[in-house]
């Protein structure tokens, strides 16, 4: 089982994009709202150059993807050995 951690917003169009592809592909992770979390914030920015972009898709192993494709999101999971379809 992977440890995912998403940081987001409810309201951004690629966060609510990658959340219903996990979720799709039974993928399960841990979900930051970064309006409300000072400390999801920082991880975001410290992903990003300072920048705070959503989603930002934390992995186990350190490394992370912001704002990315579905296909990009499949290539990760699968490089990584998720069980998805």
């Amino acid at each position: 089982r992977m440890n995912i951690t998403v940081y987001g917003r409810p309201s951004c169009s690629d966060t609510v994009r990658s959340r219903k592809f996990l979720e799709a592909h039974n993928v399960k992770y841990q979900w930051v709202n970064v309006d409300d979390s000072t400390e999801g914030q920082r991880v975001a920015r410290d992903k990003n150059n300072g920048n705070l972009s959503t989603p930002t898709i934390v992995f186990e192993d350190g490394s992370a993807l912001v704002e990315p494709s579905d296909e990009q999101l499949a290539r990760k999971l699968g490089a990584m050995g998720a069980n998805h379809r």
